[in-house]
C-alpha cells in the first residue's frame, strides 16, 4: 500500500554492541548518513547528550524527519523515521543503523500514514466524522515551519 503521507518506521535496536551509543557526534553522524541512503533531502538537524549518559537527536529533511534517542546503558536506541512520498526508502535507513549499532535484535513496525489501518487510530475518537484527538496539531506545526 502507498500513501501521499508516507511510511513511518518505528524502531527499537536492542543489545547493541557498539561502544558509541553515548557519542552525540558518532549518533549524529549516523543519523545523518542514515538519512541519506533513505534518498532524504536533509535540511537541518539537532542532538543533545544528556547527563550522565544517552543522545537524543532529530534530523529534520525535506520529506519528514528522523529521531532517536539512546539508552547505553541498556545497549538500546529507539529510533523512529518517517519519510513523505514514495520515492524514498526509509528501510534503507533502519538497515543501516541496525548494522551501525550493531544490534542483535531488532523491532519494527511500519506505518503507512493517511490511512486507518491496523488499528492505529483506535484509542482516538470521533465527533460526527472529525478527528477530535490532536486537532490543530497541523496549524502549529504549520505555523512553526512557516516562521522559520
Amino acid at each position: 500500500m502507498t500513501s501521499p503521507f508516507g511510511k513511518h518506521i518505528l524502531a527499537e535496536y536492542f543489545e547493541c554492541e557498539c561502544t558509541y551509543l553515548d557519542s552525540e557526534p558518532t549518533i549524529r553522524e549516523l543519523m545523518l548518513e542514515a538519512a541519506s541512503i533513505s534518498g532524504s533531502t536533509i535540511v537541518g538537524d539537532i542532538f543533545h547528550h544528556f547527563s550522565p549518559h544517552g543522545v537524543t537527536g532529530v534530523v529534520v529533511i525535506a520529506e519528514s524527519h528522523l529521531a532517536i534517542h539512546t539508552w547505553p546503558e541498556f545497549r538500546y536506541a529507539s529510533v523512529d523515521i518517517f519519510t513523505c512520498g514514495s520515492h524514498l526508502d526509509p528501510w534503507a535507513g533502519f538497515e543501516y543503523l541496525k548494522e551501525s549499532l550493531q544490534s542483535r535484535k531488532s523491532v519494527s513496525k511500519e506505518i503507512i500514514r493517511g490511512t486507518m489501518d491496523d488499528g492505529l487510530l483506535d484509542d482516538v475518537s470521533s465527533n460526527n466524522g472529525n478527528i477530535s484527538s490532536g486537532q490543530g496539531a497541523l496549524q502549529l506545526i504549520q505555523n512553526r515551519i512557516t516562521s522559520m
